[in-house]
């Protein structure tokens, strides 16, 4: 660069100050390379991690394009890879944005947008810490070049989720990938391994991909190369176990059946004041029962066992009100079995309540109840109602506060174990899996989606409840005030529904199925071992590589020798141990004088 003839110099200006000048020239040149390569890459991560969150939304239902959750995380592992925990933090942020805006939007259907927001943006920051693992991983934890950076990355993914499912306000875990692949080939790995590992194979297959782009696209690695080989065996493997999942799916064929209705009654407007005319609703869902009983006495619909009304069927307090308890009770002599009714009970203290399903007898009346467990934040409560109130005034539509319930929903009704989950029940995995531990034959799930009117959210429920049929092996039934109601056999397909904001009923023969899968064994104890498996290690790379340079550090003063180590860069001490803290400052100056004189002689020619 010396002897460019391309940079004009003047005759009178000497030949060193030239040399000094196109030495500086060649710096800037390269500096303003480097800063435009990196604000290049910089660039591209953040539109691969908002790619990534918006093709992960789009596997989720109404879509059925499930693979599109492993294109997400490809794109997502291709943003983090190489990057710094703080950029991850950043970029696990924006995905997670991009994922939940979208997701979420149907919380802004009557209530305005601060409370999609507020919710998407909480979401995404419990995303967060996810991306800085996985970005973490990528540059500290071993076997990368075996291929095995997609399993700690999954690893990472799956503490994110654990984390979603239990802050705050015990949890929020809507979006969890398993529920996006009721319709694709991994979806029995979820009978094999239960739906917290279903996610991680999701992503496992996700971040598979990630990394064979960048090995052989961008660093240009073999395919014979142990990594590449090993992020394969990463790919295939999530659809192996789906197949090997096929052997655990049940079927129900040889179990006994019972005839259990499903009613959906509908409401007279959706939206929030769906039950302004709460008789009408309660009479609504009393008058698809009488037309049943009807259809049954003139041979056109079979005799159930029981019966099945949804959430919120009757928010009149049947036990305190004669006039709703006489509705209920004529509707269940008419059909002449127990009828599980969705109801709102009044507590002690005014303002307090219960959202419960009450069996009903069409003789004795009022039995056995199950109250929720897991009250909805926000819908249900209002924590912190004068903080919220600061920034919408919306929080005063939540006039009560429903109790929570301390017992699973186990119901024996006709003589059938019925497992009942309300409403955003079906989500969390313990509350289910209780259920079904507790000897469920079938699954009912009781719902009120009216107040979400007609957007994605009943089919997204839906989506959920293919996953949880799959995952412990049995029939799942919802019952919905407006839609839609559906019958899922124990594969999860679909057997029959009604649509939205339609009255109607249905009878399936359902089968009673005791049988318990791996998945419902296996699901809670693999999903903290693959939620803590990459915090861990990392925890443990970073504590041996702290005790290893403390280690070296100390190790020129432990026998009082003369020393002269790789850092020393020629500059020869002679000293004993630092007896205190300023001798050790005194040699942090000499090590740094030392580096500083390493540098200008080992640059001197830049």
């Amino acid at each position: 660069m010396d002897n460019d003839p391309s940079v004009p110099v003047p005759p009178d200006v000497p030949a060193g100050t030239v040399r000094r000048l196109r030495k500086q020239a060649g710096r800037r040149r390269r500096l303003t390379g480097l800063h435009g390569r990196v604000v290049g890459a910089t660039a591209l991560s953040i539109v691969a991690a908002i790619g990534g969150g918006l093709a992960l939304y789009g596997a989720f239902a109404p879509s059925t394009r499930w693979w599109l959750a492993i294109a997400g995380f490809a794109l997502f592992g291709l943003a983090l890879d190489g990057r710094s925990w703080k950029a991850g933090f950043g970029l696990g942020f924006l995905f997670g944005l991009a994922f939940f805006l979208p997701l979420l939007s149907f919380t802004n259907i009557y209530v305005g947008d601060f409370p999609w927001y507020a919710l998407s943006v909480m979401e995404a920051l419990l995303t967060a810490p996810a991306g800085a693992l996985i970005a973490a991983a990528s540059r500290r934890l071993p076997f990368r070049r075996w291929g095995m950076w997609p399993v700690w990355a999954a690893g990472a993914w799956m503490t994110g989720e654990a984390l979603r499912a239990r802050i705050p306000f015990g949890g929020f875990p809507w979006g969890a990938v398993a529920f996006s692949q009721p319709d694709g080939p991994l979806l029995p790995a979820a009978s094999l391994l239960g739906a917290p590992a279903l996610g991680f194979l999701v992503a496992l297959a996700g971040f598979a991909v990630a990394y064979l782009v960048g090995a052989l696209v961008l660093r240009r690695e073999s395919w014979r190369s142990v990594g590449v080989l090993g992020a394969v065996v990463m790919l295939v493997l999530p659809f192996v176990l789906g197949l090997v999942g096929l052997a655990t799916v049940q079927n129900g064929i040889d179990a006994p059946t019972r005839t259990i209705a499903v009613i959906q009654g509908d409401v007279p407007r959706p939206g929030l004041e769906f039950n302004a005319e709460r008789r009408a609703v309660l009479d609504m869902h009393a008058r698809r029962t009488h037309e049943l009983a009807a259809a049954v006495r003139a041979g056109t619909s079979p005799q159930p066992e029981l019966v099945i009304w949804p959430e919120n069927s009757t928010d009149i307090d049947p036990y305190r009100n004669a006039d709703a308890n006489a509705v209920i009770s004529s509707a269940a002599t008419d059909i002449g079995v127990p009828i599980l009714v969705g109801a709102v009970v009044q507590a002690e203290t005014p303002g307090e309540g219960y959202n419960m399903g009450i069996v009903w007898d069409p003789v004795t009346g009022p039995g056995q109840t199950y109250t929720k467990r897991h009250p909805l934040p926000f819908g249900e409560y209002m924590p912190y109602r004068s903080f919220f109130r600061i920034f919408s005034d919306k929080v005063d539509l939540v006039r009560g506060t429903f109790l929570p319930g301390d017992a699973p929903g186990n119901l024996q009704i006709a003589g059938v174990n019925v497992g009942d989950v309300i409403c955003f029940e079906v989500v969390y995995d313990d509350l289910v899996r209780d259920v079904v531990n507790g000897g469920a034959e079938v699954l009912v799930v009781q719902t009120n989606n009216a107040t979400f009117g007609y957007t994605d959210e009943t089919y997204q429920q839906q989506a959920m409840s293919r996953v949880r049929a799959v995952e412990h092996g049995r029939e799942v039934l919802i019952s919905s005030t407006s839609g839609v109601s559906t019958v899922i056999r124990p594969d999860g397909t679909i057997e029959s529904s009604i649509p939205l904001f339609t009255p109607g009923f249905m009878t399936p023969t359902v089968p009673l199925i005791t049988a318990t899968t791996p998945g419902t064994v296996l699901g809670g104890p693999l999903e903290w071992i693959l939620a803590l498996m990459t915090p861990l290690a990392l925890a443990v790379v970073v504590g041996l590589g702290r005790r290893r340079r403390e280690r070296h550090s100390t190790a020129p003063f432990a026998s009082g020798q003369t020393t002269t180590g790789p850092g020393d860069h020629g500059l020869r001490t002679h000293q004993r141990r630092p007896p205190d803290r300023w001798a050790a400052l005194v040699w942090s100056v000499l090590t740094f004088a030392a580096d500083c004189r390493f540098v200008r002689k080992r640059f001197a020619g830049f």
